[in-house]
């Protein structure tokens, strides 16, 4: 009897560990695996769309069209948050904000200075997001056929350092 027992207690004890064992499943085939290739794809994840953005039309032409985006944006926090750090460590721009002589260094720091009782007057901030457009109409673009090296690749053929020109000896 205890034989049939322990055997019993055996048999139980294989079959519960079939529970905890990994699911044998097939890798699912979808237009979003062309993208298992491109840079910052890594695994476990892999290509990884949390927001779905290429759900729909997840072409080429689109997926670079949103990796530009992407850059565009993360330089622009990135500038804005070095602004930010700038002017909280005390560096302002020399000369007046506007026709009333205001210096700049006299508004306060981050979001005071655009909402608040002593924020920059709307003719500065004005001047200030008319200039930002103009960046960003006119200078902050992709121009095709202008030896861009790589999507988001703003130099369009006029700001080369050499930095990327080493002969084999460095």
């Amino acid at each position: 009897e205890i034989e049939i027992m322990k055997t019993g207690a055996a048999l139980a004890l294989i079959g519960s560990a079939a529970a905890f064992a990994p699911a044998q499943t097939g890798k699912a085939s979808t237009k979003l695996n062309a993208f298992e290739d491109e840079l910052g794809a890594q695994p476990p994840l892999g290509f990884y769309d949390p927001l779905g953005m290429l759900n729909g039309d997840c072409s080429q032409e689109r997926f670079d069209r949103l990796r530009f985006v992407e850059l565009k944006h993360g330089r622009i926090s990135m500038l804005a948050f070095l602004g930010n750090i700038i002017t909280r460590a005390g560096v302002h721009l020399g000369g007046s904000i506007d026709q009333a002589g205001d210096s700049f260094d006299s508004f306060p720091n981050g979001w005071a200075a655009i909402n608040g009782p002593d924020a920059i007057p709307g003719a500065g901030l004005a001047q200030i997001v008319g200039f930002v457009g103009v960046l960003e109409l006119f200078v902050m673009k992709d121009i095709e056929g202008t030896g861009n090296e790589f999507v988001g690749d703003f130099r369009n053929g006029s700001l080369d350092f050499g930095w990327d020109t080493f002969d084999e000896e460095t």
